[in-house]
């Protein structure tokens, strides 16, 4: 879909707690009716939400005749404590609905399997299948399938140790999450909805803690919440006139169903996209972004294949231009994210990143520089984690490259970012201000 956005403003000044928030010089307005947020934010978290919509709301006095800002959260451990892919595979395997390879080969699957993976794979699950028919994972006699394909999927490696995957590009795929999708083949953007829903219910209904028996030696996480936080501030930044989307690793029909308990409908989700046949039924291969194209399965929505799915479904940029940093004017207003699978597009935001805390290398280095001021942190708001002990690792190995190599974290301007000290956390000291070190827009 294309849009027309016009600029949101093109220079603003930082003020005391760091949020751009300089008007143009026209009549003083009221502001906007507060976000309705309860307990659970961090320190002047909550003002510098406020601030936000007060500055870009539609009740603002000029805001018509401009284009809605745009807000993009990410989803799993963003807006929901634990991951609903994984519950969405934890439900699949339970359940019997992962189809053997339709042309017996494992390999079809993912492009990234290893020898060693696709082998492993065939030698615990091909016995009990015809090919492209769904595995009796959920029954004792395919309980070995059921741990095999978990593990490749947990842990990206054979329940023998060997790695499951080669040969990606680290800052545009992950194949496991890609896998889950690709292991979706064979049914019906309908039928996924249906088992997604199914596996909401349960985990929504399993007390906080609940785990789940996967196969035979898999005991994984069987709850899952909605943080309320999160939800309330949706549910302010679309009264106040925002255009809010959701942007997840997670297959596309999964994130649907979930979303619209946040009040997001499914034109406003993008997730990981399955190409169909003519009949509707999803391939083992991947809708591409930019310069990949459809079925390479090498740009999902993952750290750079999130900007460039976000540039081409909300901001209509196409081809190889969607891969890159766009204009001021053609970019999120805020973004909210828990992992370093989201820091292209959350330093894409132009004036306010919202970071849950979940010890991310990467993330949590540039977070806690804060080297423009826009930078905001929260403790997980269910079961947040304690204070790291060692500093994040910014100026060795906080960063990954595309090959996989380590390295420092850089700045825009290529300066070093030194270590960071955690400094957010449980029972951390209430009411830190963010540092600010910059004064004018992100170009």
């Amino acid at each position: 879909m294309h849009r027309t956005w016009a600029a949101p403003l093109a220079l603003v000044v930082v003020t005391g707690s760091g949020l751009l928030a300089a008007p143009p010089a026209e009549a003083a307005h009221a502001p906007c009716p507060p976000v309705t947020i309860g307990s659970g934010w961090y320190g002047d978290n909550r003002s510098r939400l406020q601030q936000l919509i007060d500055r870009y709301g539609a009740c603002g006095p000029y805001r018509p005749g401009r284009a809605k800002p745009v807000a993009v959260f990410d989803w799993d451990n963003t807006v929901v404590k634990n991951d609903v892919g994984d519950a969405t595979m934890f439900w699949l395997l339970r359940n019997g609905r992962v189809r053997r390879p339709a042309a017996g080969d494992w390999s079809t699957t993912s492009r990234h399997l290893t020898p060693a993976a696709t082998k492993a794979l065939a030698d615990a699950c091909d016995a009990l299948a015809r090919p492209g028919t769904p595995l009796p994972t959920g029954t004792p006699a395919g309980a070995a399938c059921a741990d095999e394909i978990n593990a490749v999927y947990g842990t990206a490696a054979t329940r023998a140790g060997a790695p499951a995957f080669t040969g990606w590009d680290r800052r545009t795929t992950e194949p496991s999450y890609a896998w889950l999708a690709q292991l979706t083949h064979g049914w019906t953007a309908r039928e996924i909805r249906d088992f997604a829903a199914a596996a909401r219910a349960e985990n929504l209904a399993a007390p906080v803690g609940a785990t789940q028996q996967v196969g035979t030696t898999t005991t994984a996480t069987g709850w899952v919440r909605y943080y309320d936080q999160q939800k309330d501030l949706i549910k302010g930044l679309r009264k106040a006139g925002f255009d809010v989307w959701i942007s997840s690793a997670s297959p596309q029909p999964v994130v649907e169903v979930w979303a619209q308990g946040a009040g997001i409908e499914a034109d406003h989700v993008i997730g990981i996209r399955n190409t169909t046949t003519h009949g509707g039924k999803f391939t083992a291969h991947l809708q591409g972004c930019g310069s990949v194209r459809d079925g390479a399965d090498t740009m999902i929505t993952y750290i750079d294949g999130k900007r460039c799915w976000i540039n081409k479904e909300i901001f209509g940029v196409h081809g190889a231009a969607a891969e890159r940093v766009q204009p001021a004017a053609r970019r999120q207003v805020f973004a909210a994210g828990d992992s370093d699978t989201d820091i292209s597009f959350l330093r894409d935001a132009t004036a306010l990143r919202l970071v849950v805390n979940r010890n991310k290398n990467e993330l949590m280095c540039r977070a806690y520089d804060n080297s423009d001021g826009r930078w905001i942190v929260n403790p997980m708001f269910i079961e947040p984690k304690k204070r790291r002990t060692d500093p994040y690792p910014c100026a060795t190995t906080g960063y990954v490259d595309h090959d996989g190599t380590k390295g420092p974290v850089l700045r825009g301007d290529r300066s070093v970012v030194p270590d960071q000290t955690d400094s957010v956390y449980e029972g951390g000291v209430r009411g830190r201000v963010a540092k600010v070190r910059a004064v004018v827009d992100v170009a």
